[in-house]
């Protein structure tokens, strides 16, 4: 079987454009990230609030939100999550008691996930063991240039939706 690099039987109306030696070590670069970091920064978080990252990413953008209240549809997309996944997390979310949901009084056809007291302990508790994970494994090894230079290349690669929130720095 050929590799990413170098071409199987030549002569296809369609050969594929292979990795030269730089691309291959970028394309390697940036799936070791995509698949080691959201490990990564979890473990932290499991040792030390019992929480996955996507559960923890849940909670913390609810408790972002307005009187700590999101539409469902809104989570999902700020947590990338399709809204099955979502409502799944989130129905394990509220049998420990950290989310309700509920109809959106502003119109029936949505739902509404709402942070508990409970949860926001959570979120409380587990958001230092996060920023300090985040910073010792991706931003603090960084450059002010090379974190300016991540935050473009998501954004060219469309991986952070455009009106997430940033701050400036």
């Amino acid at each position: 079987m050929p590799s990413i690099t170098s071409p199987g039987p030549s002569g296809a109306a369609d050969e594929p454009r292979w990795l030269d030696a730089a691309e291959k070590e970028a394309w390697t670069g940036l799936i070791s990230l995509a698949l080691l970091m959201p490990g990564r920064l979890e473990a932290p978080l499991q040792q030390a609030a019992g929480v996955t990252l996507f559960e923890y990413m849940t909670l913390s953008q609810i408790s972002e939100a307005p009187d700590r209240r999101i539409r469902m549809s809104e989570l999902a997309y700020l947590t990338n999550g399709s809204l099955s996944r979502l409502s799944n997390v989130v129905k394990r979310l509220e049998n420990r008691g950290w989310v309700t949901r509920s109809p959106d009084p502003a119109d029936g056809r949505y739902t509404l996930a709402a942070l508990t007291s409970a949860g926001h302990e959570v979120v409380v508790a587990a958001a230092p063991v996060h920023v300090r994970s985040v910073r010792e494994l991706v931003l603090d090894p960084l450059s002010k240039t090379d974190r300016q230079a991540l935050a473009r290349i998501a954004a060219k690669l469309r991986t952070r939706p455009a009106d997430y929130g940033t701050e400036p720095g």
